[in-house]
Parts: structure tokens; sequence; C-alpha cells
């Protein structure tokens, strides 16, 4: 269930610098590229009760802005990240404000309310996401989540799905028996040691054929630790280009990087991709057509 923001947290959202104020407040002359994959959050927010961290500081739409100014990013989709639960709140606050620079993917319960759906919906959500990174999997095809696939594909969401890539077998194919169109986080996150012929990886590359799968060239370095994960995701990239096209691919920062700070920052993982795609034709797809289509900006 979505809470209402606390005064003292909806300041933060209040706080931009003018500069970043009158760039977001503006209308977008047109879709420049999108940042497919980030999140906001300040602390004092209401935590989930299982989670596996707690970042101790900021990351404020502010900064974020910044960042999509100086890279020459119009756009962006803000992901509930994992310690917060299914309380949306805030970035369902900056979606509210900024309609026509961001969209959103809730973390929601499969018992929520047809009418909180709408109203999710109505803000800016385009999708759910289900981060399965340390908890036991879900059976996808039980009632509960049937149902609630049902809902979620007649709204025209997606199911993003954050897990190693050995259990996306176990995960995809459920879903796209119940039609579902499905996002996959980060690569897949195939391990380091096999990359591209990790076998959950290669069994995401089979999934192509359905037409119902996208993936996310994001957070290369979240498979290898303590590294940027750049060499990895061109290795990787260049299998996903062969079996998707780039017309099935997206970028995202997945900016502030929890708990990889010390590896990577915002123009890093930009220019990354750079490194994962040279074609600049197929880069502008990945950035810019490709997200357009998936997250239904207009």
């Amino acid at each position: 269930m979505t809470q209402s923001l606390q005064p003292g947290l909806a300041d933060a959202v209040d706080s931009l610098s003018p500069a970043n104020e009158q760039w977001l407040e503006a209308t977008p002359a047109s879709i420049e590229a999108i940042d497919s994959h980030a999140h906001v959050f300040v602390r004092g927010l209401p935590l989930a009760s299982h989670r596996r961290h707690a970042p101790d500081y900021d990351a404020t739409l502010d900064a974020y802005a910044s960042h999509l100014r100086a890279k020459g990013l119009s756009h962006a989709v803000l992901v509930q990240p994992s310690f917060l639960g299914t309380d949306n709140a805030f970035f369902l606050d900056v979606l509210l404000r900024y309609p026509r620079r961001f969209r959103g993917v809730a973390v929601i319960d499969p018992s929520i309310s047809d009418s909180e759906l709408q109203r999710l919906a109505a803000s800016g959500v385009v999708g759910m996401r289900l981060n399965l990174i340390g908890l036991a999997l879900p059976d996808l095809r039980a009632a509960q989540w049937r149902d609630l696939f049902a809902r979620i594909n007649a709204l025209g969401w997606h199911v993003e799905i954050h897990r190693d890539a050995v259990d996306l077998p176990m995960l995809v194919t459920p879903l796209v028996e119940q039609d579902c169109t499905v996002v996959i986080d980060h690569f897949g996150r195939p391990d380091p040691e096999f990359g591209a012929n990790d076998p959950g990886f290669r069994y995401l590359l089979t999934t192509a054929k359905s037409g119902r799968v996208w993936v996310k060239l994001s957070a290369a370095y979240r498979c290898v630790i303590g590294e940027s994960g750049v060499s990895l995701g061109t290795t990787l990239t260049e299998s996903l280009l062969d079996s998707f096209g780039a017309a099935r691919l997206v970028w995202g920062s997945d900016w502030p990087h929890t708990q990889h700070r010390s590896v990577i920052d915002y123009d890093a993982s930009r220019d990354a991709l750079a490194r994962w795609i040279p074609d600049a034709s197929l880069r502008t797809i990945v950035l810019r057509d490709s997200p357009r289509a998936l997250f239904g900006f207009a």
C-alpha cells in the first residue's frame, strides 16, 4: 500500500536547485535519451521489514537531475528500491510532479486492490518489479500470481525480474506462458566465471524468440565483485544484440549504485554504453527508441 509522504520527507523532493527545477518543469522538446533504471530515496523513509541493506545516504532528485542534464538524458524510469518494500510514495511523488520526464516501476503485493493499481497507473507507473535476490523463489503459476499478472497485462504493464541467471528459467517461462511482457534486470546477472556461457544466460537468449522479453544493459558491476564490470558487459551485450537486436534492449545507470559506489559513478555508467555498443545508430535505439516504446513515453 502506498502512503503519503511525511512533511519533512516531502521537502526532500522540493529541495531542487533553480536550474534543475527549471529543467524538470520544462516541456521536453523531444525524447533525446532515456535512463531506464535509477532510484531516488532519502534517509528516514519507512524501510521494508525484510531487506538486505539500508543506505546511510540520500539519493535526491536534485542530484539525479544534475546527472541527467549533464549527460544529455531527457527522460528516466524510476524503480522502487527493494529496501523500501511496497511503500512507493517517495518515487510516486516525483512522477506526479514531473510527468513529462519520468515513468515508474513499483513494488507491489499480489493482494493489491484494483483501485490501487489504477491509481499507480494514473501516476505514471508502467511496470511491477520482482526483486528476488536473496529470497525464496515464488511459484508464479500459483493462483494469486496468475490473478495479479492478468491484471498487470490488462494495464499494459511489464514484469521486471531481478534474479541471478541460474533461476531465470523458473521465472521467465511461466511469465511468458501468461503473456506477460518481461524485463530482465542487469544483464540477467550471469555468473562472471562463465560470462555469456552461463547456462541461465544462454536460456535468456532463447527467450528472444517469444517477442515478450526485454533486457536492461545495466549494472554489470553487480555480477563482478569489486570491479566495474565494463568488460563483462561488452561480452554480454554482443550476445544480447545477436539474439534480441537493439530494439528490445534498454540502458540504465542503476544510480546511485547502491553497495557499489566505490567502483562506479554516473559518468562511468553512462560512458560504459559506448564500450558495449560502439555503433552510434544502435546506441540511439537502445537509449531512445526501445525504452520509449517499452515504458510508454509519448
